[in-house]
């Protein structure tokens, strides 16, 4: 029988490893920022056009490569990270497995311009398809250059599977900052089809949290400091009152590497228990600086999950540090009525001793010393005030009054207001059952109805009318409300703004990190915009359409789901049968928007057997 196992060609195995690094635009920019931050650069500049399906380039000063290694470094496994298996538990760097690049190279048109301080001219290396087209010499500043054009040329299926441009967009802003957060030290670039999107200077962490998420998130910041033999813990959280419905702002990076976890997140969770509302989420910017040998980073290849060695010593840990946080900041409440805040000292403050005031007083200074000598006599006289005698009030009514001329209203009425016919007594045919429930008869039997997934088709179909048909009626705020985002989320609500003025929205100025919202729909309250809009937000940001179709179903969905009624609101009778005569007028009133089932009936016959 013939052999059947065989070594794959490497343009095979190089595409098979770009299935597992390269998922989307935002894999090849990661994998490129963090090659230019281990190069020891200073300064990166990010640029992308179509979401980083037609270009994305990476720009940085670091060290270059000499001919051999910009060449060498598009083969598979070639790294200069690692030398051996022992530096594994050692990792300082970002990259370790020698794979991104060969993997990039494998599915696009890759360009690299690179030079290193010493020599006078720079490499250029041409590659298409993991082909080598061109090397030559090339004048190019100290550093390099990496463009990645056409991705996945030559996987159309893979194309086809990327989403739109905006959720595109997103996933790389995701991993952009990321990477600026964990080394506020350099500088960071970021253009997107010629516009620029992000300018952080190089700062402190603070600074560089304020300069991405805007300038209201500076307020919000509370700073965390532990120093354990586990664990060297640094960074901020944000106050309580700033939770919000949807995750987003929570960062841990271990080593200056960003990580997902969800167990140190329940952590987090767990020390701001009391402080946050039901099913909120805190905002946190956490590093932990751990012993190398103590994890183990090499489990998948975006390298975003991590196993510790001490799981539960971490657990503890940060859990007490953000809790001290929390407490020595004032932020958590206590149960000390006598104690009045304002006068509390500042925490660094506490251990100082008091300085002594250096103003010399004379104590034998008396302000009074000359006028008790002197014959100065200061009379003080207190002045009446005219008494008011009862007997006043009652001046000039001696002369009696003719009421003889006045005519008075007759006591008999001629006609009637209201009509004579007797009035019907509406009866209830409607009952809401645990305030979640509305119960109501048919011809059949009965139906009962879920009040919050009903109100949902009622108003799902009235915004979908709105955006698509006609225009929602808004009304005027008398003052304007405004509303702070970053600039990410300020560019996503201007490709909305159309189809939210269309439901009642009016918008009259956007600015950098500021939105002014002058009118609101009817139905809306001002205290429930701020929620809406951020919900609608989150959504668009998980799944952006590029029809204006499916973008004005998402629109009406985001809006129904946070203004229907609630499960546990209390509905009065001409509440309920509005409710449930709106639900029938419906196009599909048997499920909501989000297909759950919205009413169930119970035939007389049901009921029969059930008294068997």
């Amino acid at each position: 029988m013939a052999d059947i196992i065989q070594l794959l060609p490497d343009h095979v195995a190089n595409q098979i490893a770009a299935g597992e690094v390269v998922q989307r635009p935002a894999s090849v920019v990661k994998e490129l920022i963090e090659n230019a931050v281990d190069a020891g650069s200073t300064s990166i500049k990010l640029i992308v056009k179509n979401a980083g399906k037609t270009l994305i380039q990476v720009v940085d000063d670091g060290k270059g490569m000499s001919a051999t290694d910009a060449r060498l470094s598009f083969e598979r496994h070639a790294t200069s990270k690692i030398k051996a298996a022992e530096d594994l538990f050692q990792l300082h760097t970002k990259g370790f497995r020698g794979e991104a690049l060969a993997s990039i190279a494998a599915i696009s048109h890759v360009e690299m311009n690179t030079r290193q301080e010493d020599d006078e001219v720079g490499t250029q290396l041409k590659i298409e398809g993991s082909k080598i087209v061109d090397q030559g010499v090339t004048v190019t500043p100290v550093g390099t250059s990496l463009l990645v054009k056409n991705l996945f040329f030559n996987i159309p299926a893979r194309r086809n599977f990327l989403k739109s441009d905006t959720v595109e967009l997103r996933h790389i802003i995701d991993e952009f900052q990321r990477v600026a957060l964990a080394h506020p030290n350099i500088q960071f670039d970021f253009y997107n089809n010629g516009s620029e999107l992000f300018n952080l200077p190089a700062s402190n962490l603070r600074q560089r949290i304020v300069h991405i998420f805007g300038g209201k998130t500076n307020e919000k910041l509370v700073p965390v400091e532990e120093d354990t033999e586990v664990v060297n813990l640094s960074g901020f959280i944000c106050k309580p009152e700033f939770a919000k419905k949807t995750r987003g702002e929570q960062f841990f990076f271990v080593n200056n590497r960003f990580v997902k976890n969800s167990y140190l997140h329940h952590a987090v969770c767990a020390a701001f228990e009391g402080l946050i509302k039901e099913q909120t989420h805190p905002s946190y910017f956490l590093f932990l600086e751990v012993d190398p040998s103590g994890i183990d980073i090499n489990i998948h290849p975006t390298k975003t999950e991590v196993k510790f060695d001490d799981e539960h010593a971490l657990y503890a840990i940060l859990r007490a540090s953000v809790k001290h946080s929390l407490g020595q900041f004032n932020v958590a409440p206590v149960l000390d009525f006598e104690r009045d805040a304002n006068l509390d000292t500042p925490y660094n403050y506490k251990s100082k001793n008091a300085d002594f005031p250096t103003v010399e007083v004379d104590a034998n200074f008396n302000p009074f010393e000359k006028e008790s000598k002197g014959s100065i006599n200061v009379g003080y006289q207190k002045r009446e005030k005219p008494q008011a005698s009862w007997e006043n009030l009652y001046v000039g009514l001696e002369k009696k009054s003719d009421f003889s001329s006045i005519e008075f209203e007759s006591e008999e009425v001629t006609g009637s207001l209201f009509n004579n016919t007797k009035e019907q007594e509406v009866s209830a045919t409607s009952y809401q059952l645990h305030k979640k429930y509305i119960v109501t008869t048919i011809k059949s039997g009965m139906v009962i109805i879920n009040q919050h997934r009903a109100h949902q088709r009622v108003l799902y179909e009235q915004y979908l009318k709105n955006i698509t048909i006609d225009k929602g009626v808004s009304q005027q705020l008398l003052f304007p409300l405004k509303l702070s985002f970053t600039k990410t989320e300020i560019a996503l609500l201007k490709e909305l703004k159309d189809s939210l003025e269309n439901t009642g929205f009016l918008f009259s100025n956007f600015k950098d990190e500021e939105v002014e919202v002058s009118g609101i729909p009817l139905n809306i309250s001002e205290s429930e915009v701020g929620i809406i809009v951020d919900q609608l937000l989150s959504d668009f940001q998980s799944e952006v359409p590029e029809s204006s179709l499916s973008q004005a179903d998402i629109l009406a969905k985001a809006m129904c789901k946070t203004l229907a009624v609630k499960s546990g609101e209390v509905l009065n009778v001409a509440s309920q049968e509005v409710l449930v005569n709106n639900l029938f007028a419906t196009k599909e009133p048997t499920v909501s928007p989000f297909n759950k089932p919205t009413y169930i009936t119970m035939t007389v016959e049901e009921i029969d057997k059930r008294f068997l």
